[in-house]
């Protein structure tokens, strides 16, 4: 069953909170390229908001046409929006928990407004931020606006990946976006690692042809 998110979590908070940021993260778990943080603030005073982002859920729910067609549409309908990346080399020189929290601090600091609570993802806990957050469990699938952080983070990640396509060819980038697929895997034990690899993060090892 596919969740709709709401803005249950939002309209508890807005009497106290004026602008929360939903937070979310895509290529955490990938094998090569940075890992992306989206933040998205909504407005609290828009009594069509659901209706203008009606379809937005989970990223991973969502094809990629889908994704792509709903981007401009959480950018219009936030008060504000940002996106942070942390590069593969930023992974391996501080680990993927630090590598994700620098990235939502870059997601954060691009906002033109500053968020005075934060609704995240759970697992992108920011305990060094000095402001009021929650992680939910799923919350992707629960707040709308951490699905459309989600969104934005997925599509602004997949671009970046396909492009990566193309500066390093031969690992199919934009066919799996550095996820450890099989066909991925093998690519890496025929050809080695690209600059982008995660160098610290095991590969399960396949057999060569």
């Amino acid at each position: 069953m596919i969740s709709n998110p709401d803005l249950t979590h939002e309209q508890q908070l807005w009497s106290a909170y004026n602008y929360i940021a939903g937070l979310d993260e895509a290529g955490r778990g990938a094998l090569t390229g940075p890992v992306c943080v989206g933040a998205v603030i909504l407005p609290n005073d828009n009594p069509l908001l659901s209706q203008a982002l009606n379809g937005v859920r989970d990223s991973k729910q969502l094809t990629p046409r889908k994704r792509l067609q709903l981007m401009p549409r959480i950018k219009e309908s936030a008060l504000a929006w940002g996106i942070g990346f942390a590069s593969a080399e930023d992974i391996d020189l501080m680990g993927i928990v630090p590598g994700t929290r620098l990235a939502a601090s870059r997601a954060l600091a691009m906002l033109p407004l500053t968020p005075n609570f934060l609704l995240t993802d759970f697992r992108l806990e920011l305990p060094e931020l000095d402001i009021s957050q929650t992680a939910l469990v799923k919350g992707d699938q629960r707040s709308l606006s951490i699905a459309c952080a989600s969104i934005l983070a997925k599509t602004a990640r997949d671009a970046c990946m396909i492009e990566m396509d193309e500066k390093y060819p031969g690992y199919g980038f934009a066919r799996h976006k550095g996820y450890g697929t099989l066909w991925h895997r093998r690519k890496i034990a025929q050809l080695g690692y690209s600059p982008i690899h995660r160098k610290t993060f095991k590969i399960k090892k396949v057999a060569r042809d």
